[in-house]
Parts: structure tokens; C-alpha cells; sequence
């Protein structure tokens, strides 16, 4: 069919329309896409030790805030953890490590060279360093993922990073229970907190339906119970106070309240944190404890309270969790957001 000259020009205008609006479709597309990988550039890989600072995870990738305006900007790594947790110039990443359940230890200096590398089995569920940075422990899932249900089992393990010594399991330690040996293969344990001399710990131990307190020696293999119904506990920098949640009425499926041991008195001290709190507390310092709470839609955020019952809970570093000082105890953070909604 032979086209009319009118029709040409209509058709050759037409094309050309549409060229150029792919053109400009392009040029967008191009656009869009350096931005976005100058802000991929833009992140920085900042060693995590510099100066005063906190540690947390930003939707799993290794962070750090000013400890003096936690709320302020942040450094984001590249790194990606599922917990995390740093002291002393020694920085510890849990981490996936292939299909199914296994899981990788990572141990780096603050320049995130990584000294060390375990693999393991079972999923990431809490990780400590000891004040020294020396000592490094840590607690997977093996079956279940709550400590709320039923039926869980957990590991946890310890690594001295100056001499090597591993134990994958605690479940290899011997127990005294109530003042007498003990042994159970129901027996579960999580939760461990180191003291200032890298040899005893404390952690939590589950047994015969029953949470204790355990008060461990490293080198001597042993552990004793100390009290009822203390999880995850966290010792204060000072070495006097556990941190801890414990099970509302005696039962998980209630939830957990924060509350703080005296170790000398045994008194206890409920924190003005009601809401239920299933995390391993951390001490900024020795007046102040941090922890993560998760929205409806999956954001982790971290709170603080004071350690002695007063105030309330304000809001820390939002859209992050597993909080650590990068260093020794912090300064004391500055609130940089409202108190909760009671």
C-alpha cells in the first residue's frame, strides 16, 4: 500500500517521537542507576573502634553511632550479621554460612580483619565478648526458634581468642544443682556473660522445665545454679549487678520482664521496661542498659533504661538492634527521643 505524503510526514514524526522518549527513558534509567551506586559508594566501611561509639545492626549489616548522639548519623558496613557484638578492639559476628542451619563465627579486630573463623550448626540467637575482648561466646538454635515454646535446644560455646581453646558446648561442663552433681540430656544453656577475670561466666541453664541462674568456671569445666527464673543474664561493668529477663508469673509464653540481681544482696530490681523484652540485655555503663524491642512490621529498634528501677524507656537507635559499646562502657548516651507510651 502506498502511503500519501501527508502520511509519511505523520509517520516519520511519530517515530521520532518515540525515539526520543526512549532516549529520555534511558538517559533516566541511567541516571537512577549511578545514583544508586553512588549511595551504595557513599556507605561507608569505617573501622567500627574509632573513637566513642556504639555498635548495632542496620537491617543486619555491622553499624556504629556516636555513643553522645546515638540517634545521629551512622556508619553502615558493608558486613552482614544476624548478631553481633563488640568490646575492647575485638568485634564478633554471627553469621549464615551455606544451607539450611549452618552458621559461621567471625572474629575481627576493629578494622574488621578477621582473626578467626568457626563454622557452626544451628541458628544465631545471642553473642557476647567478654570486657577484655578476649573471650567470645555465643548461643544458636538447634530446634525451635522461641524461647517461649516448647521443646527448643540450644548450644552455646565459648572461644578464648588468646590461647584457641574452643567448647562448642557447655552441655560438656559438669553441673551442680541445688548443691548437688548433676546431669540431665534435657539440659540447655544460653544467654553467657562474662566476669573481668575471662575465666568465670554466668549464663542461663534449662532443665527439668526450670530456668536458673549458673554461675560457670572456664578453665575448672564446672557450673552451679544460683537462683530461679533468670535468662540471658548480662553482667554490669562493675562486675556487682546481673541484668535479666525473666519469665512473667514463671512462664514464657506470658513474656519477660527486665529486672536487675544485686549479687551481694540478691535483691532484685524490676526496670520501668513493661513491655516484654526477649533479648540479652547490654550495659552501656554502669547506670544504663540497652536492649532490642520488634514492631508489628518486623523493625528492630534499641531502647535504654536506667539500671535502678527510675525513669523510662526511650527510644535509642531506631531501625536497629544487638547493641554493644565499641570499647569499654560508654559515656552515658544521650536520649535522643521520647519515653515509650505507657
Amino acid at each position: 500500500m502506498t502511503l500519501s505524503p501527508r502520511t509519511r510526514i505523520l509517520v516519520t514524526a511519530l517515530a521520532a517521537l518515540l525515539l526520543a522518549g526512549v532516549a529520555i527513558a534511558y538517559a533516566a534509567s541511567a541516571r537512577s542507576a549511578k545514583s544508586a551506586r553512588d549511595q551504595a559508594a557513599a556507605v561507608p566501611s569505617a573501622p567500627v573502634g574509632s573513637g566513642p561509639r556504639l555498635q548495632v545492626l542496620t537491617n543486619g549489616r555491622l553499624s556504629t553511632v556516636s555513643s553522645a548522639d546515638p540517634g545521629g548519623p551512622r556508619e553502615v558496613t558493608a558486613l552482614e550479621c544476624d548478631r553481633a557484638y563488640a568490646a575492647a578492639g575485638t568485634v564478633a559476628c554471627l553469621k549464615p554460612a551455606g544451607p539450611l542451619s549452618a552458621t559461621a563465627l567471625s572474629v575481627m579486630d576493629t578494622s574488621l580483619k578477621e582473626r578467626a573463623s568457626i563454622p557452626l550448626r544451628g541458628f544465631p540467637n545471642r553473642l557476647r565478648v567478654s570486657a577484655s575482648g578476649r573471650m567470645v561466646a555465643w548461643t544458636l538454635f538447634i530446634d525451635g526458634h522461641s524461647y517461649a515454646t516448647t521443646g527448643f535446644s540450644t548450644q552455646a560455646g565459648i572461644l578464648d581468642t588468646r590461647t584457641g581453646r574452643l567448647v562448642k558446648s557447655l552441655e560438656d561442663f559438669r553441673i551442680t544443682l541445688n548443691g548437688r552433681p548433676y546431669r540431665n540430656p534435657d539440659a540447655n544453656f544460653w544467654g553467657v556473660t562474662f566476669a573481668a577475670d575471662d575465666n568465670r561466666f554466668y549464663a542461663t541453664l534449662s532443665t527439668g522445665g526450670r530456668r536458673h541462674l549458673v554461675e560457670g568456671d572456664f578453665t575448672a569445666r564446672t557450673m552451679r545454679t544460683l537462683r530461679d527464673n533468670v535468662e540471658c543474664p548480662s553482667l554490669s561493668p562493675d562486675g556487682t549487678r546481673i541484668a535479666y529477663k525473666s519469665a512473667v508469673g514463671g512462664d514464657p509464653k506470658k513474656g519477660w520482664r527486665l529486672s536487675v540481681l544485686d549479687l551481694a544482696s540478691g535483691r532484685v530490681t524490676p526496670l520501668a521496661e513493661t513491655r516484654s523484652v526477649d533479648d540479652q540485655p547490654a550495659w552501656l555503663d554502669d547506670r544504663t542498659i540497652a536492649y532490642a524491642l520488634q514492631t508489628g512490621d518486623g523493625t528492630n529498634n534499641t531502647w535504654s533504661v536506667p539500671s535502678d528501677g527510675t525513669g523510662a524507656p526511650r527510644l535509642l537507635i531506631p531501625g536497629a538492634n544487638s547493641p554493644s559499646t565499641t570499647g569499654g562502657p560508654a559515656s552515658s548516651p544521650s536520649p535522643s527521643t521520647s519515653p515509650a507510651s505507657r
